[in-house]
Protein backbone atom coordinates (compact mmCIF):
# COMPACT_ATOMS: atom_id res chain seq x y z
CA UNK A 1 0.00 0.00 0.00
CA UNK A 2 1.14 3.40 -0.94
CA UNK A 3 2.63 5.68 1.49
CA UNK A 4 -0.37 8.38 0.42
CA UNK A 5 -2.94 5.42 0.97
CA UNK A 6 -2.09 5.22 4.73
CA UNK A 7 -2.21 8.84 5.35
CA UNK A 8 -5.86 8.47 3.72
CA UNK A 9 -6.74 5.79 5.99
CA UNK A 10 -5.44 7.85 9.21
CA UNK A 11 -7.54 10.54 9.03
CA UNK A 12 -10.84 8.33 8.61
CA UNK A 13 -10.48 6.65 12.03
CA UNK A 14 -13.17 8.62 13.36
CA UNK A 15 -15.44 8.09 10.31
CA UNK A 16 -14.71 4.05 10.38
CA UNK A 17 -15.95 4.23 14.59
CA UNK A 18 -18.92 6.13 13.37
CA UNK A 19 -19.92 3.53 10.63
CA UNK A 20 -19.71 0.97 13.37
CA UNK A 21 -21.35 2.72 15.65
CA UNK A 22 -24.25 3.19 13.33
CA UNK A 23 -24.45 -0.37 12.55
CA UNK A 24 -25.05 -1.34 16.18
CA UNK A 25 -27.34 1.66 16.49
CA UNK A 26 -28.99 1.99 13.87
CA UNK A 27 -29.99 5.39 12.71
CA UNK A 28 -28.07 8.56 12.42
CA UNK A 29 -30.06 10.07 15.00
CA UNK A 30 -29.00 7.69 17.83
CA UNK A 31 -25.36 7.62 16.60
CA UNK A 32 -25.37 11.31 16.70
CA UNK A 33 -26.62 10.81 20.46
CA UNK A 34 -24.01 8.00 21.33
CA UNK A 35 -21.35 10.10 20.06
CA UNK A 36 -21.89 13.57 21.04
CA UNK A 37 -22.06 14.94 17.62
CA UNK A 38 -24.75 16.06 15.35
CA UNK A 39 -26.76 13.94 12.81
CA UNK A 40 -25.52 16.12 9.83
CA UNK A 41 -21.65 15.32 11.31
CA UNK A 42 -22.57 11.43 11.38
CA UNK A 43 -23.86 11.83 7.57
CA UNK A 44 -20.69 13.77 6.58
CA UNK A 45 -18.53 10.76 7.94
CA UNK A 46 -20.48 8.68 6.26
CA UNK A 47 -20.28 10.82 2.59
CA UNK A 48 -16.91 10.90 3.03
CA UNK A 49 -15.71 7.19 3.95
CA UNK A 50 -17.83 5.90 1.27
CA UNK A 51 -16.24 8.61 -1.31
CA UNK A 52 -12.74 7.15 0.04
CA UNK A 53 -13.93 3.56 -0.38
CA UNK A 54 -15.39 4.07 -3.71
CA UNK A 55 -18.77 1.98 -2.88
CA UNK A 56 -22.01 2.80 -1.22
CA UNK A 57 -21.40 1.75 2.40
CA UNK A 58 -25.07 2.70 3.97
CA UNK A 59 -28.67 2.05 2.51
CA UNK A 60 -30.64 5.03 3.33
CA UNK A 61 -34.35 4.65 3.59
CA UNK A 62 -37.39 6.94 5.10
CA UNK A 63 -37.99 4.61 7.19
CA UNK A 64 -34.46 2.84 8.01
CA UNK A 65 -30.74 2.82 8.06
CA UNK A 66 -28.80 0.08 7.36
CA UNK A 67 -25.59 -1.00 6.46
CA UNK A 68 -24.88 -2.40 2.63
CA UNK A 69 -22.85 -5.69 2.66
CA UNK A 70 -19.34 -3.44 1.69
CA UNK A 71 -20.55 -1.29 5.02
CA UNK A 72 -21.17 -4.28 7.12
CA UNK A 73 -17.97 -6.37 6.19
CA UNK A 74 -16.05 -3.05 6.91
CA UNK A 75 -17.70 -2.45 10.56
CA UNK A 76 -17.24 -5.76 11.79
CA UNK A 77 -13.26 -5.89 10.61
CA UNK A 78 -12.85 -2.70 12.21
CA UNK A 79 -15.28 -3.17 15.47
CA UNK A 80 -12.25 -5.53 17.28
CA UNK A 81 -9.68 -2.96 16.79
CA UNK A 82 -11.33 -0.43 18.41
CA UNK A 83 -12.84 -2.39 21.38
CA UNK A 84 -9.02 -3.15 21.65
CA UNK A 85 -8.25 0.91 21.97
CA UNK A 86 -11.05 0.98 24.14
CA UNK A 87 -9.79 -1.57 26.25
CA UNK A 88 -6.03 -0.26 26.37
CA UNK A 89 -7.61 3.42 26.95
CA UNK A 90 -9.44 2.18 30.06
CA UNK A 91 -6.99 0.10 31.30
CA UNK A 92 -4.36 3.32 31.61
CA UNK A 93 -7.05 5.68 32.99
CA UNK A 94 -7.20 2.56 35.62
CA UNK A 95 -3.43 3.43 36.59
CA UNK A 96 -4.97 6.71 38.33
CA UNK A 97 -4.79 6.81 42.00
CA UNK A 98 -8.90 6.74 42.38
CA UNK A 99 -11.40 4.77 39.99
CA UNK A 100 -13.67 7.67 38.29
CA UNK A 101 -15.87 8.23 35.55
CA UNK A 102 -19.53 7.32 34.71
CA UNK A 103 -21.21 3.65 35.31
CA UNK A 104 -24.51 3.49 33.07
CA UNK A 105 -26.69 0.74 35.42
CA UNK A 106 -30.45 -0.68 33.73
CA UNK A 107 -32.29 -2.49 36.60
CA UNK A 108 -35.94 -3.68 37.13
CA UNK A 109 -38.13 -0.78 38.59
CA UNK A 110 -39.49 -2.21 42.06
CA UNK A 111 -36.48 -4.18 43.04
CA UNK A 112 -34.42 -0.93 42.42
CA UNK A 113 -36.93 0.89 44.46
CA UNK A 114 -37.17 -1.57 47.61
CA UNK A 115 -33.73 -3.07 47.43
CA UNK A 116 -31.18 -1.64 44.83
CA UNK A 117 -31.01 2.30 45.61
CA UNK A 118 -31.39 1.71 49.51
CA UNK A 119 -27.75 0.00 49.05
CA UNK A 120 -25.80 2.98 46.73
CA UNK A 121 -25.21 5.51 49.48
CA UNK A 122 -22.26 3.22 51.03
CA UNK A 123 -20.95 2.87 47.48
CA UNK A 124 -20.67 6.47 46.33
CA UNK A 125 -19.41 7.80 49.38
CA UNK A 126 -16.09 5.29 49.17
CA UNK A 127 -15.93 6.07 45.32
CA UNK A 128 -16.92 10.16 45.27
CA UNK A 129 -15.46 10.10 41.46
CA UNK A 130 -17.54 7.51 40.09
CA UNK A 131 -20.76 8.20 39.31
CA UNK A 132 -23.47 6.37 38.79
CA UNK A 133 -26.37 6.99 36.00
CA UNK A 134 -29.67 4.43 37.20
CA UNK A 135 -31.88 3.70 34.46
CA UNK A 136 -35.16 2.23 36.16
CA UNK A 137 -37.13 0.10 33.70
CA UNK A 138 -38.87 -3.30 33.44
CA UNK A 139 -38.19 -3.17 30.06
CA UNK A 140 -35.18 -5.60 28.49
CA UNK A 141 -32.79 -3.42 26.80
CA UNK A 142 -29.51 -4.08 24.40
CA UNK A 143 -26.55 -2.68 26.98
CA UNK A 144 -24.36 -2.38 23.75
CA UNK A 145 -27.17 -0.59 22.07
CA UNK A 146 -27.84 1.81 24.32
CA UNK A 147 -24.63 2.11 26.05
CA UNK A 148 -25.35 0.86 29.74
CA UNK A 149 -22.05 -0.63 31.52
CA UNK A 150 -24.29 -3.06 33.26
CA UNK A 151 -27.58 -4.35 33.84
CA UNK A 152 -29.50 -6.19 37.26
CA UNK A 153 -31.62 -8.85 36.03
CA UNK A 154 -34.54 -11.43 37.91
CA UNK A 155 -33.62 -14.30 35.71
CA UNK A 156 -32.45 -18.38 35.74
CA UNK A 157 -30.66 -18.21 32.78
CA UNK A 158 -28.57 -15.07 31.77
CA UNK A 159 -27.18 -14.62 28.03
CA UNK A 160 -24.34 -17.35 27.08
CA UNK A 161 -23.04 -14.21 25.33
CA UNK A 162 -22.78 -12.04 28.95
CA UNK A 163 -20.79 -12.25 32.10
CA UNK A 164 -23.31 -12.71 34.64
CA UNK A 165 -22.47 -12.23 38.78
CA UNK A 166 -25.16 -13.66 40.82
CA UNK A 167 -26.23 -11.37 43.61
CA UNK A 168 -28.75 -13.60 45.65
CA UNK A 169 -31.57 -15.53 44.90
CA UNK A 170 -35.52 -15.39 45.63
CA UNK A 171 -39.05 -17.05 44.71
CA UNK A 172 -42.10 -15.98 43.72
CA UNK A 173 -45.01 -16.29 46.14
CA UNK A 174 -49.05 -16.20 45.99
CA UNK A 175 -49.91 -13.38 48.87
CA UNK A 176 -53.50 -12.09 49.48
CA UNK A 177 -54.78 -9.82 52.45
CA UNK A 178 -56.55 -11.60 55.78
CA UNK A 179 -59.63 -9.45 54.21
CA UNK A 180 -59.99 -11.05 51.09
CA UNK A 181 -58.94 -14.47 52.24
CA UNK A 182 -61.84 -14.03 55.17
CA UNK A 183 -64.28 -12.75 52.16
CA UNK A 184 -63.56 -15.31 49.83
CA UNK A 185 -61.98 -18.47 51.16
CA UNK A 186 -58.76 -19.76 50.99
CA UNK A 187 -57.51 -22.00 48.04
CA UNK A 188 -56.40 -25.42 49.30
CA UNK A 189 -55.04 -26.03 45.61
CA UNK A 190 -54.00 -24.97 42.93
CA UNK A 191 -57.42 -25.52 41.04
CA UNK A 192 -58.91 -23.74 43.25
CA UNK A 193 -57.71 -20.27 41.94
CA UNK A 194 -60.22 -20.52 39.21
CA UNK A 195 -62.53 -19.65 41.67
CA UNK A 196 -60.84 -16.25 42.45
CA UNK A 197 -59.53 -13.13 41.17
CA UNK A 198 -56.08 -12.97 40.40
CA UNK A 199 -53.96 -10.36 40.37
CA UNK A 200 -51.02 -10.75 37.46
CA UNK A 201 -48.43 -9.58 35.82
CA UNK A 202 -48.95 -9.54 31.77
CA UNK A 203 -47.56 -11.75 29.25
CA UNK A 204 -46.80 -10.54 25.90
CA UNK A 205 -48.85 -14.08 23.99
CA UNK A 206 -51.46 -16.21 25.48
CA UNK A 207 -53.77 -16.40 28.51
CA UNK A 208 -52.91 -15.84 31.92
CA UNK A 209 -51.71 -19.06 33.57
CA UNK A 210 -50.02 -19.65 36.36
CA UNK A 211 -47.98 -23.37 36.43
CA UNK A 212 -46.98 -24.94 40.04
CA UNK A 213 -44.84 -27.58 41.25
CA UNK A 214 -45.09 -29.65 44.79
CA UNK A 215 -42.73 -29.03 47.48
CA UNK A 216 -41.73 -32.65 48.71
CA UNK A 217 -43.56 -34.85 46.70
CA UNK A 218 -41.67 -38.67 47.56
CA UNK A 219 -42.31 -42.37 46.18
CA UNK A 220 -41.29 -45.38 48.42
CA UNK A 221 -37.77 -45.97 48.14
CA UNK A 222 -36.65 -43.01 45.59
CA UNK A 223 -37.50 -39.52 44.91
CA UNK A 224 -40.36 -38.48 43.07
CA UNK A 225 -40.35 -35.95 40.35
CA UNK A 226 -42.80 -33.31 41.96
CA UNK A 227 -46.06 -32.74 40.36
CA UNK A 228 -46.74 -29.61 37.81
CA UNK A 229 -50.37 -28.05 37.27
CA UNK A 230 -50.75 -25.54 35.39
CA UNK A 231 -53.83 -23.39 35.97
CA UNK A 232 -55.69 -20.64 33.93
CA UNK A 233 -56.15 -17.35 36.37
CA UNK A 234 -58.36 -14.60 36.04
CA UNK A 235 -59.33 -11.39 37.58
CA UNK A 236 -60.26 -7.32 36.94
CA UNK A 237 -56.51 -6.28 37.65
CA UNK A 238 -52.88 -6.81 35.71
CA UNK A 239 -50.25 -5.09 35.99
CA UNK A 240 -46.05 -5.03 35.01
CA UNK A 241 -44.67 -3.95 38.05
CA UNK A 242 -44.86 -6.00 41.23
CA UNK A 243 -45.17 -3.41 43.60
CA UNK A 244 -48.27 -2.65 42.26
CA UNK A 245 -49.33 -5.98 42.37
CA UNK A 246 -48.76 -6.00 46.35
CA UNK A 247 -50.65 -2.62 46.67
CA UNK A 248 -53.62 -4.15 45.14
CA UNK A 249 -53.45 -7.28 46.84
CA UNK A 250 -53.33 -5.13 50.10
CA UNK A 251 -55.90 -3.21 49.15
CA UNK A 252 -57.92 -6.48 49.27
CA UNK A 253 -58.70 -6.77 45.40
CA UNK A 254 -57.64 -10.40 44.60
CA UNK A 255 -54.39 -13.00 44.99
CA UNK A 256 -51.22 -11.45 43.99
CA UNK A 257 -48.08 -13.64 42.31
CA UNK A 258 -45.31 -11.53 42.97
CA UNK A 259 -41.44 -11.50 43.81
CA UNK A 260 -40.88 -12.15 47.88
CA UNK A 261 -38.65 -8.80 47.92
CA UNK A 262 -41.56 -7.00 47.02
CA UNK A 263 -43.76 -8.43 49.53
CA UNK A 264 -41.68 -9.53 52.69
CA UNK A 265 -42.40 -6.31 54.49
CA UNK A 266 -45.95 -6.82 54.42
CA UNK A 267 -46.24 -10.71 55.10
CA UNK A 268 -43.89 -9.95 58.05
CA UNK A 269 -46.43 -7.18 59.14
CA UNK A 270 -49.58 -9.50 58.52
CA UNK A 271 -50.83 -6.92 56.16
CA UNK A 272 -50.50 -10.21 53.18
CA UNK A 273 -50.72 -14.08 54.00
CA UNK A 274 -48.99 -16.27 51.57
CA UNK A 275 -51.29 -18.78 49.55
CA UNK A 276 -50.75 -22.28 49.21
CA UNK A 277 -47.44 -22.52 50.46
CA UNK A 278 -46.75 -26.34 49.89
CA UNK A 279 -46.54 -25.28 45.79
CA UNK A 280 -43.65 -23.43 44.01
CA UNK A 281 -44.84 -21.28 41.44
CA UNK A 282 -42.65 -21.82 38.00
CA UNK A 283 -41.63 -19.42 34.94
CA UNK A 284 -43.04 -16.44 35.95
CA UNK A 285 -40.32 -14.87 37.52
CA UNK A 286 -36.82 -15.72 37.89
CA UNK A 287 -35.03 -17.11 40.62
CA UNK A 288 -32.07 -15.48 40.81
CA UNK A 289 -30.85 -11.56 40.72
CA UNK A 290 -27.65 -11.03 38.44
CA UNK A 291 -25.24 -8.37 37.64
CA UNK A 292 -24.84 -8.82 34.31
CA UNK A 293 -22.86 -7.37 30.92
CA UNK A 294 -22.06 -8.77 27.45
CA UNK A 295 -18.48 -10.32 27.47
CA UNK A 296 -15.23 -8.71 26.92
CA UNK A 297 -11.90 -9.33 27.81
CA UNK A 298 -11.44 -5.79 29.52
CA UNK A 299 -13.98 -5.51 32.83
CA UNK A 300 -13.94 -1.89 33.69
CA UNK A 301 -12.43 -0.58 36.98
CA UNK A 302 -15.30 0.94 38.53
CA UNK A 303 -17.96 -2.47 37.07
CA UNK A 304 -15.81 -4.56 39.09
CA UNK A 305 -15.64 -2.34 42.27
CA UNK A 306 -19.77 -1.99 41.68
CA UNK A 307 -20.62 -5.51 41.73
CA UNK A 308 -18.29 -6.24 44.24
CA UNK A 309 -19.98 -4.10 46.29
CA UNK A 310 -23.41 -5.33 45.40
CA UNK A 311 -22.28 -8.75 45.99
CA UNK A 312 -21.59 -8.09 49.60
CA UNK A 313 -24.68 -6.11 50.14
CA UNK A 314 -26.90 -8.63 49.07
CA UNK A 315 -24.89 -11.26 51.31
CA UNK A 316 -27.60 -11.20 54.20
CA UNK A 317 -30.59 -11.21 52.15
CA UNK A 318 -33.26 -8.51 51.49
CA UNK A 319 -33.59 -7.57 55.15
CA UNK A 320 -29.76 -6.67 55.30
CA UNK A 321 -28.89 -2.90 54.12
CA UNK A 322 -25.15 -2.23 54.40
CA UNK A 323 -24.48 1.26 55.91
CA UNK A 324 -22.53 3.38 54.20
Amino acid sequence: MKGMDIQKIETLWTHLHTLGMLDRQGSFTATAQRLGISKAAVSQRIAELEKAAGIPLVQRTTRAVRLTDAGRQLAENTQLAFETIANSFASVRELAEHPRGTLRVTAPVAFSRQHLVPRLTGFLRRHPDIRIELDLSDRLVSLEQEGFDLAIRHTDAPPDTHVAWQLCTTRSLLVASPDYLQRHGVPDRPEALSEHRCLHYPRPRGTAAWTFEQHGARRQGAAQKPARITVPVQGSFAANNSEVLRDIALQGEGIALAPDFSVQQALREGALVEVLPQWRTLGTFGERIYAMRPYSPHVPLAVRLFVAYLRTAFEAGFAHQPKG
